[in-house]
């Protein structure tokens, strides 16, 4: 690190010889490897080479996200009568905790056996203010690597006064191992509706149907089919970035939807808890810095499925509360399964 302070980076294999390799900076899934239909096992997420250039890349990068994953309006919300000021990073608004949110932390690894493979605990504990939020938020993140070829992401966390918590994980998958972008790729999602925005991708607070619209993916999908289409929600965002309702409740572990890449065969099925899941096509993305091994981040390489409540839900009464008060604790689990087809 530019201080001086050497990080970790850890790698967990499994018993089919997929592998995860992560570092304590950002909490930061670095590589992660799936089999094609052919047995060829390759990185199927986006990334850097070095330390230095996630220092300087601004897209999140398979990082976890914290306090708040997704937008907080006017980078402000009130809880109890008391207003909480937040980083502006998403002018106006605060994007993902702002610029020190958990993606720019240090975190403490632990190479753990878990009863399903092998797993990494990684542990912050987020301090009374830092980024704005109010209590000092001790967080745990449990990555496991079983040996059915999943990824599982736990999350765990406890507060000494009221807050917010939305957590996720903003890795870019790419099926194909980057060697084309996301378009061939074919999207299902369990969700009759999403999260309708305004400028600046901000909720308006109406969950509207799908149907006959660009971001219905009730059944498989290739993504590039409608991405581009003269839809106002997809020009506010320059292609997919909305949070998708999921339609059951997500008070227990279910299937969310899944993606697959015909090509080679790859497919990965998301499963959650939470009650949305954000879809972003990567509009952003500039090769800048570099991707790994002299592949190009350029714009839709790479695309993420986070898991999560609905942005601005503090702001948002009608949706579901993302508070957590003292003596309760926060809890969320995540799996991506990988398969071929």
């Amino acid at each position: 690190m530019p201080d001086g302070s050497s990080i970790h980076q850890f790698t967990l294999t499994n018993s089919n010889g997929m592998e995860l390799k992560v570092i304590e900076y950002g909490g930061i899934i670095t590589h992660l490897t799936a089999p094609d239909k052919d047995g060829v096992f390759e990185d199927i997420v986006l990334g850097h080479d070095a330390l230095e250039e996630y220092l300087e890349s601004s897209y999140y990068l398979g990082a976890l996200i914290g306090r708040y994953g997704n937008r907080i309006a006017n980078a402000k919300f009130s809880l109890d009568g008391v207003e909480y000021a937040l980083e502006v990073n998403d002018n106006p608004n605060s994007l993902h905790g702002g610029d020190s949110g958990y993606h720019a932390r240090i975190w403490k690894g632990e190479e753990l056996k878990d009863d399903n493979g092998t797993a990494l605990k990684l542990t912050y504990q987020s301090k009374d203010g830092e980024e704005g939020f109010p209590g000092n938020l001790d967080i745990e993140v449990m990555y496991t690597l079983t040996d059915e070829n999943a990824l599982e992401i736990h999350y765990k966390a406890t507060t000494d006064k009221k807050t917010i918590v939305n957590l996720t994980q903003h890795s870019y998958f790419n099926l194909s191992s980057m060697k084309e972008d996301i378009l061939s790729h074919e999207l299902e999602l369990h969700a009759d509706r999403y999260v309708h925005i305004r400028e600046g991708a901000i909720p308006t607070g109406k969950l509207e149907p799908v149907a006959g619209t660009p971001f219905d993916f009730t059944s498989q999908k290739v993504i590039g089919k409608d991405i581009d289409a003269d839809h106002p929600q997809l020009q506010i965002t320059g292609g997919f970035d909305v949070t998708w309702v999921l339609n059951e409740t997500r008070n227990e572990l279910k299937k969310a939807g899944s993606l697959t890449h015909p090509e080679s065969g790859r497919i990965m099925e998301i499963w959650t808890t939470e009650p949305g899941i954000q879809f972003y096509s990567g509009n952003a993305l500039k090769n800048t810095p570099s991707g790994k091994k002299g592949s190009a981040n350029n714009r839709r390489m790479g695309l993420c499925l986070e898991t999560q409540h609905f942005p601005d839900s503090p702001n948002q009464p009608e949706f579901p509360s993302v508070v957590l008060d003292v003596g309760e604790t926060y809890r969320s689990t995540t799996v991506y399964r990988f398969s071929v087809k």
